[in-house]
């Protein structure tokens, strides 16, 4: 992934939030020697954050089992908080607006890490706990326990991180009318993923 020195994180406290928050992503195994690596859509949840480490689980049947047998190291893609930005948004006062450069904002997360395959039945419990806990903390759901006879139908991943890389594109290599003026139209427009990206980009302006 590029990333230019005005799109790089400020650091954890600006990432981990944002990961946590989108809470799905694309877990990429590449395995050994294939042509094609297995890309698996997936709800996760973040454990601990020093090592950071991501709670997951899939079915039993799932392609990824056999590529993580033959090459445990991982890589989860989180990209959301987008938005796109029109050419004449980029323009301001007597500037052409047909001139202007059209981009997308957006945050994006990669998680280099090295998966552990979970297949006891307490620790499989323990991250569907953690997964319930995290996604519907006040549903009063009942504890994975009770499905118990549905465990071997899937197992589970603890992902601990290697390397993080973080990019947040938003504007960071405008000067600070241009970003303002983006900001004000993201707010007038109000589509999906627009006020997420106004909040990003007025914090990093």
């Amino acid at each position: 992934m590029l990333i230019h020195p005005f799109d790089a994180t400020s650091g954890p406290d600006e990432w981990l939030p944002f990961l946590r928050t989108q809470g799905f992503g694309q877990l990429i195994a590449a395995g050994r020697g294939r042509e094609v690596p297995v890309v698996v859509p997936t709800q996760y949840v973040v454990g601990s954050e020093k090592p950071l480490e991501i709670l997951l689980h899939l079915a039993r049947p799932n392609p990824i089992w056999a590529a993580l047998s033959e090459n445990p190291v991982v890589l989860l893609s989180v990209a959301g908080d987008w938005a796109y930005i029109p050419a004449a948004w980029k323009a301001i006062g007597s500037e052409d607006p047909t001139l202007g450069v059209p981009t997308t904002y957006y945050a994006a997360v990669q998680v280099v890490a090295s998966a552990i395959v979970v297949d006891d039945e307490d620790g499989k419990l323990e991250i569907l706990r953690r997964q319930l806990a995290t996604l519907e903390p006040s549903s009063g759901h009942a504890d994975p326990s009770a499905h118990v006879r549905r465990l071997p139908g899937i197992r589970g991943l603890r992902l601990t991180a290697r390397e993080v890389v973080v990019k947040f594109k938003y504007g960071g290599n405008v000067d600070e009318p241009h970003r303002l003026a983006v900001a004000e139209r993201l707010a007038a427009r109000g589509g999906p993923g627009d006020a997420v990206a106004r909040e990003h980009l007025l914090r990093r302006n």
